[in-house]
């Protein structure tokens, strides 16, 4: 393990000597190597900006972009306009789709949106030409876009975006130099291998880059400014521009495939067929297409490369559109859905305290970059938390998680002595407890979009909601080390109070689990807020009948001192536990009708109660 933690550091650090020396040793290559990171760097600004821009708009935007597959096309291609990126929408695609904001049909019909308007940029930057310097437009958007990220968080954004466009211009100009001084060491247009071999090797060479770069459009950028100063020919540039189709896949494939998310992996599964198949077709149409676009334009080999590009992209979209629906159920049926585990722990032997973590399950990274994405990404994570919470409680009680589903509660297995592979409620929440809380606090930490007044209070909600999970997780490991004494110890009053105790707090565990499975919505108005009344009622009740009964023991001296005051201690831990599943419930509903207004149609869930 040791060797692989340094593997990494050593790798970069040979790298960053190797470009160094080679930055040392051409200058062309260094103006082309800068160009290239500006280009990329001001694509990142102009992301961070128009995210930043848009706020939570973006999921409203989305919401109502989404309603057909026609509008879900216009908003892949509008959303890969603005961001000049078709890998960025199609993972905030997958994102989106993981976390139930959109349904697959309409996630594949974004995918078929983004690799068309993936063709934006190349035009644009054909149109400009070679000859057309953009730096002179570049220097006043850095001028605007610092002085405006001095006043508010809106100002900053523009500001943002200002400065992401100056960057790709500066980027632009500069790789172009870098290209006229550089050019003869990479000039290609001489070495042109004949056939399909050739053109397989270009698309190799197109697909390779991108996977390197994480953008085909800078693929395509260098691309045209390396046909346009004749280092290739525009045989190579159109199956170079295939192979950038099928390289902006492969990030989608790795994030979709790293996902434990079905939704996620089959629209990631779905983006590698469509560009896949479409660049097989453009590829094996290279010739007819080359010919198209040297009658249609016939002087211009940049245009000639946009057109291509696009007139490929279009035939893919055209070829797959009919049969959106059967990929649907073709991805549905390949990848089913990976069925919920009625009982989460299921290691009944007595785990070591070395045992690695349990860790989130629906968190993802590409989650933060949309609100909505990010707050059903943390719904997902309570609700595995809330299941976890509830089943180390039920071993803290030595019962088995099954109880919680029966009619009635098992008064021989109450009164039994625990069984001898119990597990212990502070290995358990060290091992499953623990690691997901603070994967909920560093995924919550890390989310530093604006927010308005509604998304604020969620936030808050469920920073709230997870501690009082783990809260009562907590008063369970303190309850367990005297109910598992005097659970073992023979008949006396002590160990009768005891199991009353554990009923009890059993009672009232499956009464939280029926409150937390009622659809609230379908309820007659007040009814679930009485039910909840009543259940505070009967606990409080319950606390008010035990301590009476725990005095008359004393004063009969079936109890002493000691017996009582621990007895005492673990009432209090047991109010707690109810106590704070309750306030969870109480929580979830309350925000339950704002989620349910974020939540799309597709896969929207009956009002989200806690636990």
């Amino acid at each position: 393990m040791e060797p692989k933690k340094y593997l990494r550091p050593v790798l970069l650090l040979l790298a960053a000597i190797a470009l160094s020396g080679a930055f040392w040793y051409s200058g062309g290559l260094l103006q082309l190597g800068a160009g290239l990171g500006l280009f990329l760097f001001g694509m990142q600004c102009l992301e961070e900006g128009l995210r930043d821009m848009a706020g939570s708009s973006l999921e409203t935007w989305l919401e109502r972009s989404t309603a057909t597959r026609t509008k879900s096309l216009l908003f892949g291609v509008c959303g890969t306009m603005l961001l000049q990126s078709s890998t960025l929408v199609s993972l905030l695609t997958i994102a989106f789709i993981s976390t139930g904001l959109i349904g697959l049909a309409s996630g594949i019909a974004i995918l078929f949106g983004a690799n068309l308007g993936a063709t934006s940029g190349i035009w644009l930057l054909a149109l400009a030409g070679q000859n057309l310097s953009l730096s002179p437009l570049a220097l006043p958007l850095l001028v605007f876009g610092v002085l405006l990220g001095f006043n508010g968080p809106k100002s900053k954004a523009a500001g943002r975006i200002m400065l992401g466009i100056a960057f790709i211009f500066l980027g632009i100009d500069q790789i172009k130099d870098g290209f006229s001084s550089f050019g003869h060491a990479l000039d290609m247009s001489g070495r042109e291998v004949e056939g399909v071999l050739g053109a397989l090797l270009f698309v190799t060479i197109g697909t390779l880059v991108t996977v390197v770069l994480q953008s085909s459009h800078a693929t395509l950028m260098l691309t045209l400014a390396a046909l346009a100063g004749g280092q290739l020919e525009l045989g190579q540039s159109l199956a170079i521009a295939i192979g950038s189709n099928v390289g902006s896949s492969v990030t989608t494939a790795f994030v979709g495939s790293l996902g434990g998310n079905r939704s996620g992996q089959r629209l990631a599964l779905a983006h590698v067929l469509f560009n896949v198949l479409t660049a097989v077709l453009a590829f094996i149409l290279l010739q007819p297409l080359t010919w198209l676009v040297r009658w249609l334009l016939t002087d211009n080999p940049l245009l000639q490369l946009a057109l291509f590009h696009t007139l490929f992209n279009a035939m893919g979209v055209l070829l797959f559109w009919p049969w959106q629906g059967r990929l649907a159920q073709w991805l549905t049926r390949w990848l089913p859905e990976v069925e919920e585990p009625q009982v989460l722990i299921t290691d009944m032997a007595p785990a070591q305290p070395e045992t690695e973590r349990i860790h989130a399950r629906y968190l993802n990274e590409r989650a933060l970059h949309s609100v909505d994405a990010a707050a059903s990404a943390v719904l997902r994570e309570l609700q595995h938390l809330r299941r976890l919470s509830i089943e180390v409680i039920c071993h803290a009680l030595y019962l088995p998680v099954d109880q919680l589903a029966q009619p009635r509660p098992d008064e021989a297995l109450l009164r039994a002595h625990p069984e001898r592979y119990s597990l212990d409620a502070e290995t358990l929440y060290q091992r499953h407890i623990k690691g997901v809380y603070s994967d909920l606090l560093s995924f919550m930490g890390r989310f530093d979009m604006a927010l308005d007044e509604k998304h604020q209070r969620f936030w808050m909600t469920c920073q709230v909601v997870a501690l009082q999970l783990v809260d009562a997780v907590k008063d369970a490991k303190h309850l367990q080390k005297n109910l598992g004494f005097w659970l073992q110890s023979d008949h006396s009053a002590a160990r009768d109070a005891y199991v009353e105790l554990r009923r009890h707090l059993l009672v009232a565990l499956r009464e939280v689990r029926a409150l937390g499975t009622l659809d609230v919505a379908s309820l007659p108005e007040g009814a679930w807020a009485a039910r909840l009344a009543l259940f505070d009622q009967q606990a409080a009740q319950f606390d008010t009948e035990f301590r009476e009964r725990l005095f008359g023991a004393v004063r009969r001296h079936e109890l002493d001192g000691l017996q009582t005051s621990s007895l005492m201690n673990d009432l209090g831990y047991v109010s707690r536990i109810i106590q704070s599943l309750r306030n969870v419930l109480q929580l979830g509903v309350g925000e339950a009708l704002f989620i349910d207004l974020q939540s799309p149609p597709a896969e929207q869930e009956a009002a989200i109660v806690l636990p």
